[in-house]
Formats: structure tokens, C-alpha cells, sequence
């Protein structure tokens, strides 16, 4: 290869065997252990840990796995952790992934960007943009949340290396009391950024840890969730948000189905560090990934994940609630976030019928007191209140649709 052109036979490229593609895009989460410690991980494993270390794929088990995808129709791949670039292979999974004609996005916290790496994305364009999670503005800041000494310069230094290079990426975050107060200023400073076209995200609501396997931990990361009023505020900011909000609930779906969302048809499944294809990156419960050490993701798709797109609570309290709940749309509770907090793929989750509840409340779908269950015309509610907002100002000659 010269640079980044090659000439080759388009007739052999694998993304043409394949004409009509059953995925277009893929996670793969190349390892759990990361080099920062966040208490308020729902995956991480420490940076040394040899047990999973010794349980991650190995190059050529992954390479396997992102030729089948190629062969399949995946257009995009998206490499997360962990920390992905603690893989010492890294460099060699990601070039062989460009070279199979894969876009690639990658997910990290840029301390372990080196000049080398800052090169290989210049050289050979990822093609979507790197995705860096912040945790403060401040050392103080940041390495109260990463529980890592020199975690601050490090990321910044990959931050600088990204700028020189030209390498485009974006920003984002995460709403954790320790850092609330510089949100503002991490705000203002993605803006300046030239790859940030629009404002920076924040994560709002923090997941348990998704394999249940530490309570302690979860227990603190329930701790550190903000309230569910504020919650709610931050995520109606936008007014644009806010149509889309009910517009979702004016669109309810099946009563008693456990996936109404991409999961049940397996849209963008997830592979994780020890070869295990999950319908989602969430989606965690051991009886519902395959193991791909043992098959392949043809046979995962053909015959193992269509059976979620039937599966049904039988779970009173999920048939009281969520299945007559016509905010359900709009709410964070699935079938993955369940079975973290509770171990089962139907417990309703308290603290999402609050943010949930309070959202609804603020864009006037429910009074105070009422619940989402007990309303038997939500889907009115709703669409009379889109009718307002879509009603043209006094003076306007638009028409409403």
C-alpha cells in the first residue's frame, strides 16, 4: 500500500460477496480493562487484570470475526472497551479492518493516543470520527473520577496529538456529581473543538455494572445517579427534544413484547472481549449471547437471535406497568437495563419510572400523581400537544401539517 490508495480487484472485496447485507454496523468490545478506574463503570476490569486478560480473543480469533462481518455487509465497525487501545494489537486490528473496506469508530479516553497511533489515523482514515469521553477540565477534577494519578495530562496529551495530526474526533461526557459544576466549562471548550458540530453530549443516567459481578459497585453507581427532576430538565433542554419525546409516545408499541426496540431484531449487536455476540452492547445476560468460539455470526443471526424478537413477559408486575405504560417509548427500562439492576429481563426499574414519569410531567402528558399505567389516552395527549407546537405563529404564513 502507497499511502492510502491501493489498487485492487473490487470483484474479490469481500463487501461485495454480499448484496444484500444482514448488518450494517458492528460493536466489538476488544477488551474490559482500562487504564482509568471510574467508579461509575458499568464494565471495567482493572488494567492488569490477568483473568481477563487470558479470557480476551486473540488477533487472529478477531480478525476471523471481522472478515466474516465484512462478508456479511458490515459497513462500519465500532472498536470500545475498555480501553481499546490497551490491546497491544491494536494497530494491526484496526489496519486490517480499514483494509477489508470497514469504516471504523473508536471509543477511548485518548491517553494512550502516541505520536505513532496520531500517524496511522492520518495515514489511514477511521472515516467516522474518534469518540473521546472527558471526565473534567480540571486535574483535580479528572482524576477524582478516573482514580488514576496523571490521567489529566495523558488525555490531554492525546487530545494535542489528535489536533496536530488533523485527525478529527469529538467529545463527550458524563453528568457524575464530581464534575457537574465544570459541565458549563466543558461545554464552551467542545465548541471550539473543529471537529464538534454540534453541542457536546453529556451521559444523563449511569448503567449498573452489566455483568452483576459486584453489587458494591452497582450500589455506588445507584448512589451517583443525579435526581430524576434533573434528570428530566437537562435531557427537555432542547425543544426539538421535546417534540421528538412525543412524538415517541404518540407511537406505542406491543403490550407484553420484551424488545421493542433494535435488540429484537439483533440490529446492532455487540461482541465482546471473550467472543461472545450480543443483540446489543447492553444486553449482558448470559443466556442470551453466543458464543462465537463455538459457531459464527451467520449461524448467530440465522438461528440463535430471531427468538428474541417473540419473546414475552409473563411477569405481573411488567404486565401491570410496563405493558399498559403508553410512555414505554420514551422510557429507559429494556430488557438489558432489567436484568442488570434486577437479574431478570422484566423487573420494572423504580428509579427509570421517575426520570420517565418526570419527563412526562414537564412536557405536560401527565398531572402530578398520575401514572403512566393508569392513563388510557395517552396517545391523544400526546398527539394534542404536538398540535400545539406545530400550530403556526400569529402572523405566520406557514401552514400546520
Amino acid at each position: 500500500m502507497d499511502g492510502f490508495v491501493a489498487r485492487k480487484n473490487i470483484a474479490s472485496n469481500p463487501l461485495w460477496q454480499t448484496r444484500e447485507p444482514r448488518l450494517s454496523a458492528l460493536d466489538i468490545e476488544l477488551t474490559e480493562r482500562c487504564d482509568n478506574a471510574c467508579q461509575h463503570c458499568y464494565i471495567n476490569l482493572p488494567q492488569n487484570d490477568p483473568t481477563a486478560r487470558a479470557a480476551e480473543l486473540t488477533t487472529s480469533e478477531w480478525k476471523r470475526i471481522l472478515k466474516e462481518a465484512a462478508q456479511l455487509g458490515v459497513l462500519r465497525v465500532r472498536f470500545t472497551g475498555g480501553e481499546p487501545l490497551l490491546r497491544e494489537d491494536f494497530a494491526e486490528l484496526y489496519e486490517y479492518a480499514r483494509r477489508l473496506g470497514l469504516r471504523v469508530t473508536l471509543f477511548t479516553n485518548a491517553r494512550r493516543i502516541t505520536p505513532e497511533l496520531a500517524a496511522l489515523f492520518q495515514r489511514i482514515p477511521p472515516l467516522q470520527k474518534i469518540e473521546i469521553t472527558v471526565y473534567g477540565m480540571t486535574a483535580e477534577t479528572y482524576e477524582e473520577v478516573t482514580c488514576a494519578p496523571g490521567s489529566f495530562a495523558e488525555f490531554r496529551r492525546g487530545i494535542d496529538l489528535l489536533l496536530a495530526s488533523g485527525v478529527p474526533f469529538l467529545v463527550k461526557s458524563v453528568d457524575l456529581p464530581q464534575m457537574r459544576h465544570e459541565l458549563p466549562a466543558f461545554q464552551a471548550w467542545a465548541a471550539t473543538l473543529p471537529g464538534m458540530e454540534l453541542p457536546a453530549s453529556v451521559t444523563r443516567i449511569l448503567d449498573l455494572r452489566a455483568r452483576r459481578d459486584s453489587p458494591a459497585r452497582s450500589k455506588h453507581i445507584a448512589a451517583l445517579r443525579g435526581d430524576p427532576e434533573e434528570v428530566a430538565r437537562n435531557r427537555l433542554a432542547s425543544s426539538n427534544l421535546r417534540a421528538d419525546i412525543l412524538r415517541l409516545a404518540a407511537d406505542q408499541h406491543g403490550a407484553n413484547a420484551l424488545f421493542g426496540c433494535a435488540a429484537g431484531a439483533c440490529a446492532l449487536p455487540t461482541i465482546d472481549a471473550r467472543g461472545r455476540m450480543q443483540a446489543c452492547m447492553l444486553l449482558r445476560a448470559p443466556q442470551l449471547a453466543y458464543d462465537l468460539r463455538a459457531g459464527s455470526m451467520t449461524d448467530a443471526l440465522e438461528h440463535f437471535f430471531p427468538r428474541l424478537g417473540w419473546m414475552k413477559s409473563e411477569t405481573p408486575a411488567f404486565l401491570r406497568r410496563c405493558a399498559r405504560c403508553f410512555l414505554r417509548n420514551i422510557c429507559d427500562q429494556c430488557a438489558a437495563k432489567s436484568w442488570m439492576e434486577s437479574g431478570t429481563l422484566d423487573t420494572p426499574v423504580e428509579y427509570y419510572c421517575q426520570v420517565t414519569h418526570a419527563i412526562a410531567r414537564q412536557v405536560g402528558l401527565l398531572a402530578e400523581g398520575e401514572r403512566s399505567w393508569d392513563v388510557t389516552n395517552g396517545r391523544e395527549r400526546a398527539n394534542r400537544i404536538l398540535g400545539g407546537i406545530n400550530e403556526p405563529e400569529p402572523g405566520s404564513n406557514l401552514s400546520t401539517l
